[in-house]
């Protein structure tokens, strides 16, 4: 019993990998978004500025998330555990998203379109546009691809590998509402504690095993493992966040490219550390760590695959 539920979550995974490459997200009726929406009018009522009521509030959203999981992967055969394995695979990646988003500001910025560019960044990460030139758009691309690659592909591929659908639908969950409030401005600061401290901690592994794999990778985009390794060791620590950063040089030191510095949020400017001793990136890096995010995400799926396979009954 437990070695073929094992086979079909392997296949499960490998499927929702296969459909996020192939298909991407759902255009339409996203149920992430639709969790968001939820979330949102949730709020309303359990807004208030403390850390208790954010505790509340997301865990009782998770919580709901997790259950509902537990339930579509419950009972029925063989077939139902890959379908439903292989949804909540899919609906938890952004991969492939994710690399069509970067390329697509790399050809703008390649064009000059900055009005187009700053219309596009939105769907990259949550900085304010207005006040960016090309450099600038350039390096919160860069590192939206790269902290992305870890919450985007690689952590939801290790928590489908390991929990099956409520762990990968919970760490969606999870993510979504440290997007959604998990900022450092007056009105979440207190509210979006525990989203973004719950984020912190769903990502740590997925976070170090993403840079584990920007090492492997980089020489697919032209780029130096030596350098990832030191730039994660001498740099990652420095960053406000405990996972982005971690990814984040790695990406830096593999492209030998200079990340953080000023970085303006709509909520505020934040002095982000540097993280690599490289040039300040270009368009072509842009298009370099796509190409290095992708071979991570492919590895990754392997990975959860192999994963999987060797645990034992």
């Amino acid at each position: 019993m437990v070695a073929w539920i094992r086979q079909a979550r392997i296949v499960g995974v490998l499927a929702g990998y296969l459909a996020d490459l192939l298909l991407a997200d759902p255009n339409r009726n996203h149920p992430v978004a639709a969790f968001g929406q939820v979330a949102a009018k949730l709020e309303q009522f359990t807004y208030r500025d403390s850390r208790v009521a954010g505790a509340v509030h997301a865990g009782a959203l998770v919580s709901a998330v997790g259950l509902l999981g537990a339930s579509l992967q419950a009972g029925g055969g063989r077939a139902r555990s890959v379908l439903a394995a292989a949804i909540a695979t899919w609906i938890s990646l952004g991969g492939t998203s994710l690399a069509r988003t970067g390329l697509a500001m790399a050809e703008l910025l390649e064009r000059g379109d900055i009005d187009a560019a700053r219309r596009l960044l939105p769907a990259l990460c949550g900085r304010d546009p207005a006040r960016l030139d090309v450099p600038g758009l350039t390096r919160a691309a860069l590192e939206s691809v790269a902290e992305n690659t870890s919450d985007a592909q690689v952590a939801p591929l290790l928590w489908a590998a390991v929990g099956g659908v409520p762990a990968v639908l919970g760490y969606r969950a999870i993510n979504t509402l440290d997007s959604m409030i998990g900022y450092r401005s007056p009105r979440y600061l207190r509210f979006g504690w525990a989203a973004a401290r719950s984020d912190d901690l769903a990502n740590f592994v997925g976070a170090r095993a993403t840079a584990a794999l920007v090492v492997i990778c980089a020489p697919v985009a032209g780029g130096s493992a030596l350098g990832a390794m030191r730039a994660w060791r001498r740099d990652a620590a420095r960053h406000p966040s405990p996972n982005a950063g971690v990814v984040e040089a790695a990406f830096a030191g593999a492209l030998g490219v200079r990340l953080g510095g000023p970085t303006q949020y709509r909520h505020g400017l934040q002095i982000r550390p540097t993280l690599g001793h490289g040039h300040q990136p270009t368009v072509i890096d842009l298009r370099r760590a796509v190409a290095l995010s992708r071979a991570v995400q492919a590895a990754a799926a392997l990975c959860a695959a192999v994963l999987l396979y060797r645990r034992r009954p």
